[in-house]
């Protein structure tokens, strides 16, 4: 019987601060009125946007406040997709939603630290209004749906959105997920560029 896994988003719905959650929701909502059997995997944050969002001065700014995030890697993510398609786990009900996180929720001056640490230079994280980061953000000439997009993604942080740690993983692959830690000494080349800022 056919059977659809889509990818979304942790805290989907129609109202979600995060805008794109929003979309990720309709979406879900399209999918459930072909009336097919559906898996929907809402992954947290990946890991590998944190250092993806330090500026070219090492700080990584953004509306998140003290709000933590349980980012996740796209390793385990793919490894509980293959697992949920491949139906490798007995106990896996496919008719279901998982929330797919890290194994820890951390603020963004953590994961800074924790860059920090992996590069070899300080990388700090400063707290910006909302004004001001929509401000710095529209100076890219992105669309308006981008930069709500981008702006929203730390405004969930802070509203605790993105807080949500999940055991899906393990549970779906029968390995632990990664920590932010984790990724970044599996994974230098992701984020290498950070060694290189002023």
């Amino acid at each position: 019987m056919s059977r659809i896994v889509y990818v979304s988003f942790v805290g989907a719905a129609p109202d979600a601060t995060f805008t794109f959650a929003r979309d990720h929701w309709a979406t879900e909502e399209h999918i459930r009125a072909t009336g097919l059997r559906s898996t929907f995997l809402r992954d947290n944050l990946y890991d590998v946007m944190l250092p993806r969002l330090v500026g070219d001065d090492g700080v990584l700014r953004g509306p998140a406040g003290e709000g933590r995030v349980g980012c996740v890697a796209h390793d385990d993510v793919a490894d509980a997709a293959a697992a949920v398609l491949l139906d490798t786990r007995p106990d896996i009900d496919a008719d279901q939603v998982y929330d797919l996180t890290g194994p820890e929720a951390i603020s963004l001056a953590e994961a800074a630290a924790q860059m920090s640490r992996a590069a070899g230079r300080s990388i700090v994280y400063v707290p910006e209004t909302i004004e001001e980061a929509y401000a710095s953000r529209e100076s890219f000439g992105a669309p308006q749906f981008e930069v709500d997009g981008w702006v929203t993604s730390y405004t969930a942080i802070a509203n605790g959105d993105l807080e949500v740690v999940s055991s899906a993983v393990h549970r779906l692959t029968g390995h632990p997920a990664q920590t932010f830690a984790e990724w970044l000494a599996a994974n230098p080349a992701a984020w290498e560029r950070l060694r290189g800022l002023p």
